[in-house]
């Protein structure tokens, strides 16, 4: 390597040499380059700039690519249940047919430990670690990417109930922001070495109410007081994903598709505690959630607004026109969605016997459409 420099120094003791030197023993580098006969202290200053120049950069997040995705956390139950699934009458693993139809994208939540008796599989524990574990190969095997949706719970969390595990039901505090990095970092390690990280990562689950109640609950009285320990307790699971799964995008998850004035609100409060994250997560149901035009005004101001992309991570109902919001916004920051349980909730593409339906080929349309890979 040769190193030039644009100073222009007059006197005498200022004049090129050209020096063979290993200035740098922690990367055993030897490097050729003209040298400074000047005072120690520009030579100083260049040396540390070539030694911070050779450090290792780290791992490059990839932006985020068109996302048609699925969330079949489901999946496992339905299989111990004797469901079998196929297509046109060819039965495959139902993983393959999302991906026959250019689904590119699989989301999976995860419990702490859901075969408590008050958890959300007792004795039995689907989404747990080790069910995630044997999804994340099936997912990685079918060349498909992979959310991973943390609930930090040992049940369902959502705006109306944020329980805490019963493993931290007396922690507060540092003491659960520790537990949640933690209980985080060591997922996403397991993952790791079985070879099946996870491409983005939700810290929580449509969390607009908080998280691990009481302690992030901001509705209470003392909202913006909580709003601190919720952003803590985020930010601990984010820096989680980004110490361990440097790649993993990160996203916060609310439940306020069409609410415009709350979705603004929420995130501002979240940037300004400096908790950093690279993905909107949004849900939209109807019931709750307002029209489709209040869908698409909120998008499109959330997508002017903020840096980061956006993602619809909950939708079932009115297919074609909650996808052709959540790719078409501006700047290119509609990203896409996913699904929930459409193997066999709500609107689902698949009947009760396990056939695919007619619901399935509206993802050949929308692939097309918006060119998803």
């Amino acid at each position: 390597m040769r190193l030039t420099c644009g100073i222009l120094h007059r006197g005498n003791n200022c004049r090129f040499i050209n020096k063979h030197i290993c200035y740098n023993s922690l990367f055993s580098v030897s490097l050729h380059f003209p040298l400074f006969r000047c005072s120690p202290w520009l030579n100083l200053l260049l040396l540390l700039s070539l030694s911070s120049a050779a450090a290792p950069a780290p791992p490059r997040k990839a932006r985020l690519g068109k996302v048609l995705g699925a969330d079949i956390s489901f999946l496992p139950q339905l299989e111990a249940r004797g469901m079998k699934f196929s297509d046109k009458g060819v039965q495959k693993d139902a993983i393959q047919i999302l991906k026959d139809h250019h689904f590119n994208y699989i989301r999976l939540r995860i419990f702490n430990n859901p075969a408590a008796d008050s958890g959300y599989a007792p004795g039995k524990g689907f989404c747990d670690l080790a069910h995630t574990l044997a999804m994340a190969k099936r997912v990685k095997q079918a060349k498909m990417k992979l959310l991973l949706d943390f609930h930090y719970s040992d049940t369902w969390a959502d705006p109306q109930k944020q329980f805490k595990p019963e493993a931290w039901k007396n922690l507060s505090g540092a003491a659960l922001e520790k537990a949640v990095h933690d209980y985080t970092a060591d997922v996403l390690k397991a993952l790791a070495a079985q070879g099946t990280p996870p491409d983005m990562v939700q810290i929580g689950n449509e969390i607009n109410h908080g998280m691990l109640w009481p302690d992030g609950n901001v509705q209470l009285a003392d909202s913006l007081t909580r709003f601190d320990t919720l952003a803590k307790l985020a930010e601990a699971g984010a820096s989680a994903v980004r110490e361990t799964t440097p790649k993993a995008l990160v996203m916060m998850h609310i439940a306020l598709g069409g609410q415009n004035r709350h979705s603004t609100l929420w995130l501002d409060r979240m940037i300004a505690r400096k908790v950093q994250f690279d993905v909107i997560g949004q849900s939209y149901y109807p019931k709750w959630h307002g029209t489709i035009a209040d869908l698409k005004f909120n998008l499109t101001d959330l997508a002017k607004r903020y840096p980061q992309d956006i993602v619809l991570v909950e939708y079932s109902e009115r297919k074609r026109e909650v996808n052709d919001i959540a790719f078409d916004l501006p700047g290119g920051k509609g990203k896409g969605s996913f699904i929930w349980e459409p193997l066999n909730t709500w609107e689902s593409i698949f009947d009760k016997q396990g056939q695919a339906n007619d619901l399935l080929l509206i993802y050949d349309e929308i692939s097309r459409k918006y060119r998803v890979k």
